[in-house]
């Protein structure tokens, strides 16, 4: 058995988890309690991963973040390292691909808290942050464990 890539693999899915709730939770706040121009945009992008095939996402993925690209440019000039096939190219392509899966249960779970409930904390003082993580995030953990676990 080759325990190197067994440890890559949990190291990876580990760092992604760790690394794409804060991002998750930011995002599904704003899919499910925000009121914007472009909310449908933002949720198509993140929908985006889902709907291209695997190839068609990993050969976009190369090409921005190639040693030619912008990206690709600033990373080696920040890190003295190339991005593409290295374990920091890993964790950026694992946590677009894998932002649907956790973005949508958790949406779906914070959309399903009642309002009455926020509105009580907001006309208690608290602001937009405290009411999604005091509040809603709370009511909707079954939705945080199950994006955390699909994410895995």
């Amino acid at each position: 058995m080759d325990w190197q890539a067994i440890r890559l693999s949990l190291l990876l899915a580990t760092t992604t988890v760790v690394l794409l709730a804060p991002i998750a939770i930011v995002v599904a706040a704003l899919l499910a309690f925000g009121r914007f121009r472009g909310k449908a945009l933002v949720d198509a992008l993140v929908t985006l991963p889902l709907v291209l095939p695997p190839t068609v996402l990993g050969f976009y993925l190369l090409v921005a973040m190639g040693p030619q690209s912008f990206v690709g440019r600033l990373w080696t000039s920040l890190t003295g390292r190339d991005l593409v096939f290295s374990f920091s190219g890993l964790v950026v392509a694992s946590l677009l691909l894998n932002l649907p899966f956790f973005v949508q249960p958790l949406a779906s779970a914070m959309a399903g808290v009642e309002r009455r409930y926020l509105e009580s904390a907001a006309t208690l003082g608290a602001g937009p942050i405290a009411r999604v993580g005091r509040i809603a995030l709370p009511l909707a953990w079954r939705g945080l464990v199950s994006g955390a676990v699909l994410s895995f």
